[in-house]
């Protein structure tokens, strides 16, 4: 398949990343193909209008903020074997949180080939939004990215939030807004209360906050505010850097450091 020299695409389908909402941070590639496929199949609770503004008029768009996968893939698998070519949309990066596991597994029942196209993750909006490097040379340089537990998706023992926080990582919090107190409460078993926490919250989308508040207040504010759905927490060393602390840099640029490309 050649999705940017040509306007067609082979009867398949491909699982894609529309990034955290913002039309302009989708890849080329998910445009290309956005603008070319015949069916859309899109998470219309997650992805924002804004974003179908690539596809195709005639194009056809399956919102399934209501369906089950009981519901998609008997859909998706159809429109293949008629020939045609179908997006299944997801949010930011479809490696995280997308549930996709389960439909790559039961379209290979079906025979059905999948194509996977990556996208920007939340953090990764956050960070730049922040203007922030999570790995501070010498602070932190570790990225961890989790959740807490809920009703549709339990969290292992092994990955319990207070162990995580234990490493003092710039900690990347998805999907625990209506957990907030009790995620407020592990994290500060091992991160001091006045840890900066960003709160982020529909990132991309034409409502977007960003509100950076103490750890301890983490919770009221995200209360107070009703910061509660779509929303992303970023812990980390990196945003209350002292200047000190935040002029050490990396031997990586630095005159004295020497390597295969450049030698002292």
């Amino acid at each position: 398949m050649n999705t940017l020299d040509d306007n067609s695409l082979k009867a398949a389908v491909y699982i894609v990343g529309a990034g955290p909402g913002d039309p302009e941070l989708l890849t080329l590639k998910a445009w290309k193909l956005l603008q070319t496929a015949d069916v859309i199949v899109y998470a219309d609770s997650l992805v924002p209008q804004q974003i179908l503004k690539a596809v195709r008029v005639d194009a056809e768009r399956v919102p399934t903020a209501n369906k089950t996968l009981e519901e998609i893939l008997p859909l998706m698998i159809a429109r293949v074997r008629q020939g045609k070519s179908v997006i299944r949309l997801h949010s930011g990066d479809p490696s995280l949180y997308s549930a996709i596991h389960e439909q790559i597994q039961r379209l290979a029942e079906a025979e059905i080939e999948v194509e996977i196209v990556p996208g920007i993750s939340a953090y990764q909006d956050a960070a730049a939004k922040l203007k922030i490097e999570l790995t501070v040379p010498e602070q932190v340089q570790s990225i961890i990215l989790t959740r807490m537990s809920g009703r549709a998706t339990a969290v292992p023992e092994t990955e319990e939030l207070a162990s995580l926080a234990a490493h003092r990582a710039s900690l990347c919090l998805y999907l625990s807004a209506r957990h907030v107190g009790t995620a407020q409460q592990k994290l500060m078993e091992h991160y001091p209360p006045q840890t900066p926490v960003a709160i982020c919250y529909r990132l991309g989308w034409p409502d977007e906050k960003i509100r950076v508040v103490p750890l301890e207040k983490m919770a009221i504010t995200t209360e107070q505010e009703q910061l509660i759905r779509t929303t992303l927490y970023v812990i980390s060393p990196a945003l209350g850097l002292s200047q000190e602390n935040a002029n050490r840099r990396s031997g990586l640029y630095h005159p004295e450091h020497s390597h295969l490309f450049r030698n002292k």
